[in-house]
């Protein structure tokens, strides 16, 4: 059974919304049957353990062996069509502006895009670290997302692929994040003209980032930027499970399991998988902005006091009644707003 409560959403904006994910849903399983020549008889099964791993979750039960190896595979497999199967379909209702710069680009076994606008500013970048849950999303996924972000900033945005989970666990995706950095600078970028940026898993990465290249000594970025990071993979935080209910983009989709592919048996409160345990002194200025109607909304809220009382310049803005990651949803009002803040805090840091 949905763990999300249709009745707590009122605006009529994110019901809107909400009815459409309804039905792009049943188009894009059936998109995905269709195209993929999976059987839907031994999908069935798995979306029902999600739902039983979720519940049980939510009420504090043991969810080991919910899910075997092959069943997350096969669960990964869908996930990712859909968000990719979703990018393309929103990329023909919303084409991607003509004056747009979109080019592929590949360095150390990392592929990834630049995306500009004519005029960006030629000696400043922005690396930005897609979402997804560490299994899923990629350049294209966040695409019109990223190119908003270069007309926002003015920057050309380094939007980078990386290693998902459960074929490639931490710190795969680290360390390839590190290496985008490092290849910006190899190509001349000072690392006070670069801004590292992410949404969700993507923040998560974005703030591991900082943390390995301030532990292993290296020229730390001008600041960085977060949406609706995850920060505590033991997930101690409140709101994780008090917003379930109201988090329509994670509420549904059993959290929990991308968490446990992304660190295998790591120890969550290792601060080298964790950035809420880490030490968080000297790292550059960070904005963080959240909805405090979802389920990582305490990610947020813990890392910036923990960040505050270790002496970074940190600044945590919120927005009530609204998505994840919602800036990506130009429909919303709050979007404009907060990409305003993005904006202003992007000059700041130039």
């Amino acid at each position: 059974m949905p763990i999300v409560d249709k009745s707590k959403f009122h605006r009529p904006e994110i019901i809107r919304i909400m009815k459409t994910r309804k039905h792009n849903q049943k188009l894009f399983m059936d998109a995905f049957f269709e195209k993929t020549g999976s059987d839907r008889k031994l999908y069935l099964p798995i979306f029902k353990k999600i739902d039983d791993l979720n519940i049980s979750w939510i009420h504090g039960k043991n969810t080991k062996g919910i899910l075997s190896a092959e069943d997350i595979l096969l669960a990964v497999k869908y996930l990712r069509f859909f968000l990719e199967f979703q990018a393309e379909d929103m990329q023909k209702l919303t084409p991607i502006p003509r004056k747009a710069i979109v080019e592929p680009v590949s360095e150390g076994g990392v592929s990834a895009e630049w995306n500009a606008y004519p005029g960006s500013l030629e000696d400043y970048a922005m690396i930005y670290i897609h979402g997804g849950g560490h299994i899923m999303g990629s350049v294209k996924t966040h695409r019109l997302f990223t190119l908003e972000l270069a007309k926002v900033t003015n920057l050309r945005v380094l939007s980078i692929n990386y290693r998902l989970a459960p074929e490639h666990p931490h710190p795969a995706a680290l360390e390839d994040c590190v290496s985008a950095y490092n290849w910006l600078l190899s190509l001349g970028f000072k690392s006070s003209k670069i801004i590292i940026s992410g949404d969700s898993a993507g923040g998560y990465y974005t703030l591991l980032t900082l943390l390995k290249l301030r532990d292993d000594g290296s020229l730390l970025p001008a600041g960085a930027i977060c949406f609706s990071p995850s920060t505590d993979m033991a997930q101690t935080g409140e709101s994780v499970k008090k917003n379930c209910y109201t988090d329509l983009i994670l509420g549904d989709l059993g959290y929990i399991w991308w968490i446990n592919a992304h660190i295998v048996d790591a120890d969550p409160y290792d601060a080298s998988i964790s950035p809420l345990y880490a030490d968080l002194k000297g790292l550059p200025p960070i904005l963080i902005q959240v909805s405090t109607s979802e389920m990582l909304f305490d990610d947020s809220r813990m890392f910036y006091e923990r960040a505050r009382e270790a002496g970074v310049d940190v600044t945590l803005q919120t927005w009530d009644d609204t998505l994840h990651v919602f800036q990506n949803k130009p429909q919303l009002p709050e979007t404009k707003e907060a990409m305003e803040e993005v904006r202003d805090f992007v000059k700041k840091l130039i």
